[in-house]
């Protein structure tokens, strides 16, 4: 069977709207069973967690059903699944509880292809500890972050390894499993930002080597917040600041208050939307792997067709160039600035928006400053119409 996109743009209600979105990469629009699934539990009895009330059952239910669905779609233990408010939040959580053992002279490595959410929390941390940040450099002429750059800068004092599974800004896909050896074999964690790779590919922690893993559903159809993927015998050496009575159970000795039960049950609903997606049997783990190589090849025709008419128009440079990548192309334009692009495109309802998003050390070693450029980010609801849009739009802002 080949890939309905039309029945896929049909379950976003928000696609109504006219706009051709290629945003995927700042966040996704919502199927409806997300929104449904969001409704249905704030509209049934909720309380706080247990086994003797409805509502205490529904959200026990709730948090249970969260938690499997990460699994299933991190490959990894639903033990080990940690809710929090987004990516960000829980890095910043984490680099201080990992960073109390840190030793003056101690190397914490980052990369300068992160989002500055993988790179700011840890420089944060080593000034505190008076650690070490060590950078690891990607080529800007062909976007490649090589394992050997990362190792060049790993020793024996590292305690920790950060690095993207995806580049946000130019799609770059470094070999994590690559990385993670070498971290390893120094004795260092690996911490991994796959916030972007998980919206594009299938996951799976323990193959990537990664210790702490984080995502985003809001870029894969879901609920705005973060999740952390660990082991849990790992999570169970580490002692977070929280509250006398509150547990000391893993994972909820990291999830501070009450749980937001109508985004968790968002977050299952949106991997039950990816999993169908694909026209795989089994079970949600097999079928979200058919589903990822279904938008996969969706996505990647569509990169494709856009990369040929782009290199025809002329006076277009375009950075994302690595062998392996997710469908975002970063575009920057001859004595033209991005944001112009953008607010021409948006005029005529075309949603391709400029900036660094985040990712400044990657903007700067691409010697474009803090300004970035145009993200053409694709997913698994744009079509062919919504490329002849973008392409139509950008031909004519360049005459």
């Amino acid at each position: 069977m080949s890939y309905d996109v039309g029945a896929v743009r049909a379950q976003f209600p928000a696609l109504r709207s006219g706009t051709a979105h290629f945003d995927g990469p700042g966040g996704t629009q919502t199927p409806a069973s997300v929104i449904a699934a969001i409704g249905e539990a704030m509209s049934g009895p909720l309380s706080i967690r247990g086994a003797a009330l409805p509502g205490e059952v529904n959200a026990e239910q709730i948090v249970r059903g969260f938690r499997q669905a990460m699994a299933d779609l991190l490959g990894a233990d639903p033990g080990g699944i940690v809710y929090g408010r987004s990516a960000t939040q829980l890095t910043y959580d984490f680099s201080r509880t990992l960073s109390r053992t840190w030793r003056p002279g101690d190397e914490v490595v980052v990369s300068r292809l992160d989002h500055d959410a993988n790179i700011r929390p840890w420089v944060h941390a080593a000034e505190r500890a008076g650690a070490v940040v060590r950078w690891a450099d990607f080529d800007p002429s062909t976007g490649e972050l090589s394992p050997g750059t990362v190792g060049a800068q790993i020793t024996g004092r590292t305690r920790l390894v950060a690095v993207t599974g995806a580049s946000n800004l130019i799609g770059t896909r470094p070999d994590v499993p690559a990385i993670a050896e070498l971290a390893h074999r120094a004795g260092a964690l690996l911490y991994v930002d796959g916030v972007h790779l998980t919206a594009h590919h299938p996951v799976d922690v323990e193959r990537l080597g990664a210790d702490f893993f984080v995502c985003s559903p809001y870029k894969f159809f879901g609920p705005h917040h973060g999740v952390l993927a660990a082991r849990p015998e790992l999570l169970d050496t580490l002692h977070p600041d929280k509250l006398a009575p509150s547990t000391d159970d893993v994972p909820e000795r990291f999830e501070l208050g009450t749980l937001p039960y109508e985004s968790m049950a968002g977050t299952r609903a949106a991997v039950d939307f990816l999993a169908g997606l694909g026209t795989g049997a089994g079970g949600r783990r097999e079928r979200l792997r058919s589903a990822y190589a279904a938008i996969g090849a969706h996505e990647t025709e569509l990169r494709e067709s856009i990369e040929k008419a782009v290199r025809e128009l002329g006076g277009v440079t375009v950075h994302s160039r690595a062998a392996v990548r997710t469908p975002t192309l970063l575009l920057t334009f001859e004595g033209r600035d991005a944001s112009d692009a953008y607010r021409s495109l948006a005029r005529s309802g075309v949603h391709a928006p400029a900036g660094s998003f985040y990712a400044l050390e990657a903007s700067r070693h691409l010697g474009l400053g803090d300004g970035g450029g145009l993200r053409v980010g694709l997913c698994a609801y744009n079509d062919a119409d919504d490329v002849e849009r973008l392409l139509t739009g950008l031909s004519d802002w360049l005459r």
